[in-house]
């Protein structure tokens, strides 16, 4: 477990298509948490660094591809309806098995790309759990769509093999603070999400959906 000042770096995936409010719920997070764990740190990377246009027409930037990105302690792949071209990438999936299993987590949709990078197989996961605007299906029910004897669970955060995969949407928030306590200690986890006026939210959450892992459903 690392202590309040010990310096830790997450490497948000982005790519075209991601939903704003998945960098908010993973990169904005670990921003406001610099007022608790001073060496938290993150970079936004991308296959290739520079402008990346998210959903809804708005722009970040990358700070690194995929070939110079930095070494991390943690990788979340961002959601978001382009998902559905990242799958079929070679670039993204091949950065994702590159790095260790445990090292790479989810948010919302990314999960699919998690799944079709056989990162998920025969693990416990989650994703958006309900189809919204032309969706047939939901996200949920697409994951053994991409990967093989996926136990997909509708909850909070889950874990599986040190494998961390959230929620949908505003679940990034969780899944992020999740990823900080796994780092930092609950304690420390709980400070941040004071900092963001999240506590009392990521515990309704818990109560409501459950955090799961291989070892334990709470």
């Amino acid at each position: 477990m690392k202590q309040r000042s010990e310096p830790s770096r997450f490497g948000v995936i982005v790519y075209d298509g991601v939903e704003p409010i998945d960098v908010g719920g993973t990169a904005g997070v670990i921003s406001m948490a610099k007022r608790v764990l001073p060496g938290i740190s993150s970079v936004l990377i991308a296959e290739r660094a520079g402008a990346v246009r998210l959903a809804g027409d708005v722009t970040v930037i990358a700070d690194a591809d995929f070939r110079t990105a930095p070494p991390c302690d943690q990788y979340i792949v961002c959601g978001g309806p382009g998902w559905r071209d990242q799958v079929k990438s070679a670039a993204i999936l091949d950065f994702i098995r590159s790095r260790r299993r445990e090292q790479v987590a989810s948010v919302c949709t990314g999960a699919l790309i998690l799944a079709a990078a056989g990162t998920l197989d025969g693990l416990l996961a989650t994703t958006r759990r309900t189809a919204v605007g032309q969706e047939t299906e939901s996200p949920l029910a697409l994951l053994n769509t991409f990967g093989a004897d996926v136990n997909s669970q509708a909850c909070q955060v889950a874990e599986d093999e040190g494998v961390v995969t959230s929620g949908g949407v505003s679940l990034a928030i969780d899944g992020t603070l999740y990823l900080i306590g796994r780092l930092y200690g609950s304690d420390l986890r709980d400070e941040v999400a004071e900092v963001i006026e999240y506590g009392r939210a990521f515990e309704a959450n818990r109560r409501a959906l459950g955090i799961r892992s291989d070892t334990a459903a709470e």
